[in-house]
């Protein structure tokens, strides 16, 4: 694997699920992103112009996280990796989107999660 920037533990709230209580009420989500660039040229420049601008990277997720409903994890992640792709100079990237509260009848757990992986298209 080559050079990553790493966005780690982002909180959005959104309307995002299945069930009506998630389309209406809403939940946390966290997003963690791995962005794929050569970073060797903003290594040796010290130039943010030769990578990528977290702020940017950020309001893009915000944009999808806050935005249209969508029904399932797989179909927000993809949306992320897709307008991250578009909108940012990346080779690839890995979107994890969790949803920290669950709720699965006589079920313990954290969370459920995510992750997919994406390239540009040559």
């Amino acid at each position: 694997m080559g050079d990553r920037i790493l966005l780690e533990g982002m909180d959005f709230y959104g309307y995002h699920g299945v069930n009506h209580s998630e389309k209406e009420v809403g939940q946390p989500f966290i997003v963690d992103l791995e962005l794929e660039l050569d970073l060797k040229a903003a290594g040796d420049s010290d130039n943010l112009c030769d990578t990528v601008d977290y702020s940017q990277a950020y309001l893009i997720v915000k944009m999808v996280m806050e935005g249209q409903s969508r029904n399932l994890l797989e179909s927000v992640a993809e949306a992320l990796a897709q307008n991250l792709l578009h909108f940012l100079a990346l080779d690839g990237v890995k979107v994890r989107v969790t949803k920290p509260q669950v709720y699965i009848e006589g079920a313990v757990l954290r969370g459920s999660s995510v992750e997919i992986h994406r390239q540009r298209n040559a």
